[in-house]
């Protein structure tokens, strides 16, 4: 298949939902899937809201707006997905979740429809060996804002047909975005070199040689980041980043991956970013406050 005209998502959390806007915004018939109905209750608010943010921006018009919205359409419903051209899967970061989304979504895809995956991390091939056609499998890899962000990972497995590659790559422009191909290696290209940035930034919290709004203002104010990696990551989600880093962690095998303490006590307490209005800053205040 070499031409997309309906894309299907599932999961409707930050990545799914931004994925949907930009795909329904970019013209094709978009069914966001999720088996929570409060989840497509939140992101198709959201992704009205955000609309409406870039009509007032001028990014948009409120005709292209309207016109958006209506080529989206959620459900509860996977076998809906049987007319999608192509499906993205953006479901949690675990290998054991996205088997069971596999096994329950692949059997109800059309002959011919490509497959892809949002994975931050998780091998390529691995996942493509969980479903019937790896020839039309591959990651297809956005960044939170995905609206905003112009930067896709594409991620071939080796069982990846060129052609696959090739549509993926298609939709990809098509939305604005702009592809670049990436080894089917832990982390990809990015999140290699990010996510070790970022956990070593948390060890320097752990240990004292900073406080937050130090450590941030370091690397804005020093090496002209645009924000702090400790707010990066709330807008990461500090869980998302946490299974991140034990993906690199377990596939290297090498101790500079290994994930900082502080990080996962975050995690345990739900302390998981901007999501849950609490991460390394308190985001019900104005401004953010550190937490810690």
């Amino acid at each position: 298949m070499t031409s997309i005209l309906s894309i299907g998502v599932l999961g409707a959390g930050q990545m799914g939902n931004g994925i949907a806007h930009v795909a329904a915004q970019s013209g094709y018939q978009v069914i966001l899937c999720d088996i929570q109905p409060v989840m497509l209750d939140r992101a198709t608010q959201a992704i009205a809201a955000n609309m409406s943010r870039e009509v007032k921006r001028g990014k948009i018009e409120e005709a292209q707006r309207t016109e958006a919205l209506a080529r989206l359409r959620a459900t509860v419903d996977v076998e809906a997905l049987a007319a999608m051209d192509l499906v993205i899967e953006a479901v949690p970061e675990s290998l054991p979740v996205k088997q069971e989304v596999y096994a329950q979504v692949t059997p109800h895809l059309k002959a011919g429809a490509l497959f892809v995956t949002n994975t931050s991390a998780l091998p390529i091939t691995l996942l493509a060996s969980h479903t019937p056609h790896p020839e039309r499998f591959m990651g297809m890899h956005f960044f939170n804002p995905v609206p905003m962000i112009e930067l896709v990972e594409l991620i071939p497995g080796l069982a990846t047909a060129p052609e696959t590659h090739q549509a993926v790559r298609a939709v990809a422009e098509k939305m604005g975005k702009t592809p670049i191909d990436a080894g089917d290696s832990p982390g990809f290209i990015a999140n290699r070199i990010l996510i070790p940035m970022l956990n070593e930034a948390i060890f320097a919290l752990h240990e004292r040689v900073g406080t937050v709004e130090g450590i941030d203002a370091a690397m804005k104010l020093g090496m002209r980041h645009p924000m702090g990696p400790l707010t990066l990551a709330d807008y990461i989600g500090l869980d998302t980043l946490l299974a991140i880093c034990r993906v690199l962690h377990n596939e290297f095998g090498d101790s500079k991956y290994r994930p900082c303490p502080l990080l996962v006590r975050l995690v345990q307490a739900g302390w998981l970013g901007v999501k849950s209005k609490r991460g390394f800053y308190d985001y019900t205040k104005t401004p953010p406050a550190p937490s810690l």
